[in-house]
């Protein structure tokens, strides 16, 4: 059965996710991830089908949808992993699995018969039975930079996301070297809280101390929009 997880978005400035961070840091530990300063840079390629179900589904805020996506994490491993991510009324779980860059080059190359008989994955054999049946292909690299806060225990997890970009330089994919083109104008940041069932109230007077307000905010469709716009 899966395990659904709360996950609240809000919009803000850097100055604001800068004083957020400021009081969050005495309270919760730095994610893994971080390299210096605490800051680590997240890249990901976002696929869609022929119909582009993903990105229709965002635009009218289905209350049952899904994302496929290939990720890394800067730093000197670039570690590769498929992710599946559902939403359902609000609630977010994430399938994940490893990935080689091999895998990822046949992908790209619309290959998925050279993996599909020989992953030991399933969520991999599901993804290239997607890539061959509903023509899921490579629509959105999106690159942001990230502070990351956890909670082990209670198994919270705040994020502060800036920089937030897109691009469609698939073949540069890997080395991080792409064309970034930011997706926001100004100074618009994302903050995310995600948590199982209950937020300790010490986390959510923090957030509501700031006057945040709620969004739907997606990474993925705005990045889709802004790479139409430059067409």
């Amino acid at each position: 059965m899966r395990e659904y997880r709360n996950e609240w978005k809000y919009c803000c400035t850097e100055g604001e996710l800068a004083l957020l961070s400021a009081r969050v840091k005495n309270l919760l530990s730095v994610d893994d991830y971080a390299l210096s300063e605490d800051t680590y840079g997240i890249h990901s390629i976002y696929f869609d089908d022929y119909k582009n179900t993903c990105a229709n589904d965002n635009a009218m805020g289905a209350e049952r949808r899904y994302k496929w996506r290939i990720r890394y994490y800067s730093g000197p491993k670039k570690s590769l992993h498929l992710e599946l991510k559902h939403k359902k009324f609000g609630r977010t779980h994430k399938e994940s699995c490893p990935l080689t860059k091999k895998e990822l080059a046949f992908i790209l190359d619309r290959q998925p018969e050279e993996i599909l008989w020989k992953t030991k994955y399933n969520l991999l054999r599901k993804f290239c039975y997607a890539i061959m049946t509903r023509n899921f292909q490579p629509k959105a690299i999106i690159y942001y930079e990230r502070i990351a806060y956890v909670d082990q225990i209670a198994n919270i997890r705040i994020t502060l996301d800036k920089n937030i970009s897109a691009s469609k330089d698939f073949d540069r994919f890997i080395t991080g070297d792409y064309q970034k083109i930011p997706i926001q104008e100004g100074n618009k940041q994302v903050l995310e809280v995600k948590f199982n069932q209950i937020l300790p109230s010490y986390i959510r007077d923090i957030v509501n101390s700031h006057g945040f307000k709620q969004t739907s905010f997606s990474k993925y469709y705005l990045g889709r929009k802004k790479l139409e716009e430059l067409v």
